[in-house]
């Protein structure tokens, strides 16, 4: 058995920024930060999660934790160990231990249920729900976060309500978030580029710190059940329910995003906001060369009869080259992505410890890289999240 003083890190002395990581929610330790005004509310929610087949997990892992001779394989095994079993999945201590095995230079950390929780809430009006929910699980993300500053707290500012949304913004950004996570789902009342938003947007720019999308922010909406009745058997999805994705609803994942963007591009969010940075985590990247052509497609056949298309300072492809960044799964060809248009937009993600990225993404990554130049290499594992992070990223972990 190799020891952790011995073990090499899995990206080795490779220079990596990791696009996309997770806590495995911990309904307890989040229920802490709950103030008096919500927590028998809340309270509820975390019960019962607590009685679900996900408390029997959180309580298996923790189990786990107590047996030494599995915690003293934690660096051999770090990238085998998924979702709750994975080492600082929900302990703040462990996940310097795992940053430390995974050997990332900085890694972005996000919930795993709790953003669905408050958008369930946003969508239905239930506003003051909503904005006191995302407080709270910000709260203990930021937290879990402080014990390394490689680690980047993702937090969620509800798009809603403009006002509380522009009051929301500023408390986050103070509080220290590195990246505000909104829904890539249409509000309810409004676009999302409507001008209500642009103190968010301004807010973000002024910080230099990045908006981010995340899957599971495309609303209960994004998919039509209906495709799965196809007169065959039911199919559990690749988690062993059917919560999650399977091949069928995983073509519509990135749907919803390719509208918010096409719509925040085409309606001038990022000409007002040219130093706005846009994060698209686990949404894919293989729609990415084809939307960059119609979406200018789109631009080409309306701008002689839509005035604010004629204003534009560039093409709408342009803006989303230059604003945006995307996170692939690891079966995608991130090689084929960035040959084709794709080369200052895809950056690397592990979703550790979540099952989706794999046991070897760097392995499946490089294969795919092989014909591609040296600087695309560099760009997918650094140079792009680098520069999406902007301020959000310690000076010492780009160097």
């Amino acid at each position: 058995m190799t020891s952790d003083a011995t073990l090499a890190s899995y990206a080795g002395e490779r220079l990596i920024h990791d696009a996309d990581s997770h806590i495995m929610d911990d309904p307890n330790e989040i229920l802490a930060f709950a103030p008096p005004s919500i927590r028998a509310r809340f309270k509820q929610h975390t019960d019962a999660v607590l009685d679900s087949a996900r408390g029997d997990l959180l309580r298996e892992a923790r189990e786990r934790r107590r047996d030494t001779d599995w915690t003293a394989r934690d660096g051999e095994e770090i990238m085998l160990r998924k979702r709750y079993l994975g080492l600082g999945a929900t302990d703040k201590a462990d996940r310097r231990r795992a940053l430390d095995h995974l050997g990332f230079r900085s890694q972005l950390v996000f919930n795993t249920f709790g953003s669905g929780y408050i958008l369930e809430h946003e969508m239905s009006g239930d506003f003051d729900y909503a904005y006191a929910i995302a407080r709270v699980i910000n709260e203990h993300k930021l937290d879990f976060c402080s014990v390394d500053p490689r680690l980047l707290a993702v937090c969620y500012v509800p798009i809603a309500d403009f006002d509380r949304t522009e009051r929301f913004a500023r408390e986050t950004l103070e509080a220290g978030a590195k990246a505000l996570l909104i829904p890539s789902a249409c509000p309810a009342n409004h676009s999302p580029s409507h001008p209500g938003l642009d103190p968010l947007w301004a807010q973000a720019q002024e910080a230099e710190i990045p908006v981010v999308f995340h899957v599971g922010g495309q609303g209960r909406d994004y998919f039509n059940p209906t495709y799965f009745e196809n007169g065959a058997a039911k199919i559990a999805d690749w988690l062993g329910g059917d919560e999650n994705f399977r091949s069928v609803s995983y073509m519509a994942i990135p749907k919803s995003v390719e509208q918010t963007l096409a719509t925040m591009a085409l309606d001038g969010v990022f000409d007002r906001f040219p130093r706005l940075k846009i994060g698209v985590v686990e949404m894919g990247v293989s729609w990415v060369p084809s939307f960059l052509r119609y979406l200018d497609s789109s631009f080409e056949a309306f701008r002689r009869t839509e005035e604010k298309l004629q204003g534009l300072s560039l093409r709408p492809s342009e803006f989303i080259r230059r604003q945006v960044r995307v996170t692939p799964y690891p079966t995608e060809d991130v090689g084929w992505v960035m040959a084709n248009g794709g080369e200052d937009v895809v950056m690397f993600a592990s979703d550790f410890p979540h099952a989706e990225g794999g046991r070897n993404p760097i392995k499946r990554f490089d294969t795919s890289l092989e014909g591609n130049p040296a600087e695309h290499v560099e760009k997918f594992y650094s140079a792009n999240m680098i520069d999406l992070m902007g301020a959000g990223l310690a000076v010492s972990a780009t160097d």
